[in-house]
């Protein structure tokens, strides 16, 4: 290498890196970063940077110590990472080679967190320049990594090899495309396998790691080999090193997911192997990914027979695996009465918003919602923000001790894997997963250790759903023993107690005899509701999961205790600490949910909703407990309906409020790139609180809070529809169209500025990759609001009907476009035809067969109903155009069953104008009668007593 640093500057660098990183003197650390920063303006700071990463031995000009060299070197090397990141377009071409022949140097030091490093800045290269950037890269590391010279150290050998994982694990894709007739995995996979024979354990397991990347995207060269990789996993499965046992496991694992029947001929091998290494408990990363086997097989058709006949073999293990282990047991031991302590800032998680903006689409199969899932140990689960992303070298070599949360149970682990395989496999096998699971139970829930207890209740609760018709003879003795369990002195027991009666709410819910109700689930839900005023607050959580579950389970039947249940809630709001508040919007929004408008007695509401104003006030427009706070209240504002208004109008201008600061705060961050990007999640869960009041209080009372907003409520709207965040998108056009039908007069002088925006926002070509499925939740929810619009503003729609029916028209066309956002587009071309038939006649020819091929499935609902009136209306404008698909559209009409209901805009609207059409088709058609015959006779005898024909 010709370049060489000049002594002073890497002095004064060094002792610079070494500073950045010392936690000691904060006056030193600052300096050092600053001037770090300008030392960035330099043309020569990579190359110094990569000069420091690759030079294991310290430079007789530096008098300090060799553990701070060693931090220098790690400064420089995150330091180096972070600039190609940044500015890599911009480095010369010369500095660009210097540092790519140091990391490759780097690959090789004694140190293994340097190597990291150099791996990192390694992916990072890649990353910005491309695979082709750097064409020798692979050859030089699979040089490397295979000792190719006979020279190669074992430490150089692993670090390219841990350089490699991290280049397969960024460019899959990549690697895998056809450059000329040749592609990259041709030539990784067959030199992947024979790293796999190395006489070192890391290398061999690393390049497993690096297979393992390949897996999930199926490339045609891993396909050819995988009869190969098989019978070389076969081979490693008695290798000595735990892990590459681990990769092992992992691989086996992945192939079931891509070619299960090259499993399946094996099971019985696999299922021994893969036990043995779920008992290696020296291990626990080994044995959960063995345990990862079995829920993976449990859940895929094709191996579930082949699993079947080894249950007994299976089921003892995941039991045994769901025992916590003794470093758990000693963390856990004695849990901490601690409902009185506050929170810790790291006790609480961010949260994602969850937008409620989707609208229901117009099949009844769409209009599903969505189940609560809880956790298998309990807890709720909520939507975490990951920590910030590091390089794996950053995490796996710095902090290769820590788990990343010293909690067992807030991390995913060999019990919860455990458990979710015995739920899965007894919602799979049934029967004979309890006949293997009950032995168990009998021995060990009462048994006198408190681990033995808690595995064994948890085993109870994950056979509940799919072994229900069997454990049902045995609840009558087992509900009482588990409610004794509520008040079991350690609290990880009665925290799993929650979870399971929760698991078998249903059961008693559904009882029809009062007796037994009063016997079993009033005592259920009594017991339950007190724990979520427990003295340990992970207990209260999972009571308040648990709850929600027993509402989710038991809906309407809940109705005659609404009032002991929001006064407990009630309690809660005073009692709880910040993270609990989030369990304990859940259970109110789900009550709303279920029990519906029996909330809105002047008693519960009174309870429950002081509760809730008195929350509200509380929590700060910045705080992210404002999200479930403003998701619960859009819940109790649909249950409340009208009864809603006496709370709505600060609520409402609050929302506002919230609004207009975030797009502020946006627009400030745009212009200046010193402010922050606020989060959007502000904007979601107002908008979404918006919509659920203008719905719950209908027209009248939307419009006096819509009409007093200062700034004005549609000009905020305006700006949120146009927003870059899809989310956000979503939610202004469900507020958008519920403003179309509950205040349009307040609508209508905006539309102007709004429909263009709407109408840019159905373009396919919005779409991008990353975000496909919230892509086409905004084209559904954008052309639903054109449809509510259209059938209101009716004529009005002239001016933009050729935009919008361009924009509908492309999205029918495009058979990527699901279904169900088809069926909504559909509806919005057909409604449009009220106010713009004239318009859409002459292009009839080229969407009438998309559109009743589009609506076909759709439920009778009275927005298809307003669909086919505009349609038909178009029809009648140009009644030629239907030849190709008119016995399609007779036979439409002839199934419309709703024209027989009295009182409906079926009967009343659409039969009178199906009549008319069909008056005008048999003027149209010579011999009418004969072109009849071609329907079934069905059909025509439909049409003959509905319409006369």
């Amino acid at each position: 290498m010709s370049w060489q640093p000049q002594e002073e500057p890497l002095k004064e660098l060094v002792g610079y890196l070494k500073d950045s990183l010392s936690g000691h003197d904060v006056n030193a650390q600052k300096r050092a970063t600053l001037m770090l920063e300008q030392a960035k303006l330099s043309p020569d700071i990579n190359n110094y940077l990569a000069y420091l990463l690759a030079s294991p031995q310290l430079p007789s000009s530096l008098s300090l110590s060799l553990v701070d060299f060693h931090s220098a070197r790690s400064s420089a090397g995150i330091m180096l990472k972070n600039d190609i990141k940044t500015s890599y377009k911009s480095i010369s071409n010369t500095s660009q080679a210097y540092v790519r022949t140091s990391v490759l140097l780097a690959l090789q030091d004694s140190n293994a967190q340097i190597r990291a490093f150099a791996g990192n800045v390694i992916t990072e290269i890649v990353r910005q320049g491309g695979v082709l950037g750097w064409p020798q890269l692979l050859l030089e590391l699979f040089s490397l990594a295979h000792n190719d010279s006979g020279n190669i150290s074992p430490e150089a050998q692993e670090g390219a090899t841990g350089a490699l994982v991290k280049v397969c694990e960024d460019n899959k894709k990549v690697l895998d495309k056809d450059y000329q007739g040749e592609r990259p995995m041709d030539f990784i996979i067959p030199k992947l396998l024979a790293l796999t024979a190395s006489p070192l354990p890391k290398v061999r397991s690393q390049a497993l790691a690096c297979i393992n990347a390949f897996i999930p995207q199926k490339p045609r060269a891993l396909i050819q080999s995988l009869d190969t990789i098989m019978e070389r996993l076969f081979q490693l499965a008695s290798d000595s090193s735990n892990d590459v046992r681990r990769q092992v496991c992992r691989t086996f694992v992945l192939i079931v997911d891509i070619r299960p029947d090259k499993i399946a001929p094996h099971m019985g091998g696999l299922v021994d192997f893969i036990v043995t290494q779920q008992r290696k408990s020296e291990d626990p990363d080994l044995m959960l990914e063995a345990a990862e086997f079995w829920l993976a097989v449990s859940e895929n058709e094709i191996l579930q027979p082949s699993l079947g006949p080894y249950l007994p073999k299976v089921i003892p293990v995941l039991l045994q695996s769901m025992i916590y282990s003794e470093d758990d047991i000693f963390s856990l031991e004695g849990g901490d009465d601690d409902a009185e302590q506050e929170d810790r800032d790291e006790d609480i998680k961010p949260l994602f918003a969850s937008s409620k903006g989707g609208r229901a689409l117009a099949s009844a199969s769409n209009n599903e919602s969505a189940s609560k899932d809880a956790t298998v140990n309990g807890v709720a689960a909520i939507t975490s923000v990951a920590d910030e992303e590091l390089s794996d070298g950053e995490i796996d070599e710095i902090d290769d001790d820590d788990d990343g949360d010293g909690d067992p149970e807030e991390r995913w682990n060999l019990r919860k894997c455990s458990a979710a395989s015995l739920d899965t496999l007894a919602s799979v096998f049934h029967e004979p997963v309890f006949e293997a699971t009950l032995p168990y139970l009998l021995e060990n829930l009462r048994h006198e250790e408190w681990p033995n207890r808690e595995a064994a209740v948890l085993a109870l609760g994950a056979v509940a759903e799919g072994c229900m018709i069997v454990v049902t003879p045995h609840l009558p003795a087992l509900i009482p023993y588990l409610l004794s369990l509520l008040n079991d002195p350690e609290p990880v027991v009665r925290k799993i107690t929650c979870w399971t009666l929760g698991r078998y709410s249903g059961w008693a819910a559904y009882l029809e005899d009062a007796g037994m109700k009063a016997q079993y689930f009033v005592p259920m839900m009594e017991g339950i509701l007190q724990k979520m005023l427990d003295s340990n607050k992970k207990v209260q959580e999972a009571a308040a999961t648990a709850f929600a579950n027993l509402e989710e389970n038991a809906g309407e039947r809940l109705i005659p205790y609404c009032k002991p249940i929001v006064q407990q809630f009630a309690l809660c709001f005073s009692r709880y600490k910040e993270r609990n508040m989030f369990t304990l919007y859940d259970c109110i929004q789900t009550l709303a949910e279920k029990v519906d408008h029996a909330l809105a007695q002047d008693e519960l509401m009174e309870i429950l909703m002081s509760a809730l104003i008195n929350r509200w006030h509380k929590v700060s427009d910045q705080a992210r407990e404002l999200f479930p706070l403003l998701e619960c209240l859009s819940y109790v504002a649909t249950a409340l309906g009208p009864s809603f208004f006496p709370f709505a109008e600060p609520i409402f201008d609050r929302c506002i409020r919230i609004i207009h600061l975030n797009l502020q705060e946006y627009l400030t961050a745009i212009s200046n790139g010193s402010f922050d990007t606020p989060d959007k999640d502000f904007l979601v869960t107002s908008l979404d609180l918006l919509s659920a009041i203008i719905q719950a209080l209908g027209s009248k009372q939307s419009e006096q809070l819509v009409g007093k907003t200062q700034p004005s409520f549609f000009e905020l709207l305006s700006f949120c529809m146009e927003d870059p965040s899809y989310d956000v998108r979503q939610s202004s056009y469900a507020l958008l169209g519920d403003s179309a039908i509950y205040v349009f007069p307040r609508l209508q002088p905006h539309l102007s500025g709004m429909l263009p925006t709407l109408i840019k926002q159905l373009a396919l070509d919005n779409l991008t990759e990353n975000n496909i499925d919230t892509g086409y939740s905004v084209i559904n929810n954008a052309s639903w609001s054109a449809g509510e619009i259209s059938i209101r503003h009716g004529k009005g729609m002239v001016p933009w009907a050729k935009g919008l029916y361009q924009m509908l028209l492309a999205i029918l066309r495009d058979v990527d476009v699901p279904e169900s956002v088809s069926e909504n587009v559909a509806i919005a071309l057909g409604r449009l035809g009220i106010g713009c038939a004239e318009e859409l006649g002459p292009s009839l020819g080229e969407f009438a067969e998309l559109f009743l091929s589009s609506i076909r499935k759709v439920d009778e609902t009275d927005e298809k109903g307003t669909a086919f009136q505009g349609f038909t209306m178009i029809v009648n404008q140009n009644p030629q155009a239907m030849e190709r698909c008119l016995l399609t559209y007779f036979h439409a009409i002839a199934t419309y069953e709703k024209v027989l209901r009295p009182k409906t805009h079926a009967s009343e609207v659409l039969k009178p104008l199906f009549q008319q059409t069909l008056a005008g088709y048999k003027q149209i058609i010579p011999d009418f009668k004969a072109f009849l015959e071609q329907m079934s006779p069905q059909d025509r005898a439909a049409l003959t007593q509905t319409y006369g024909v």
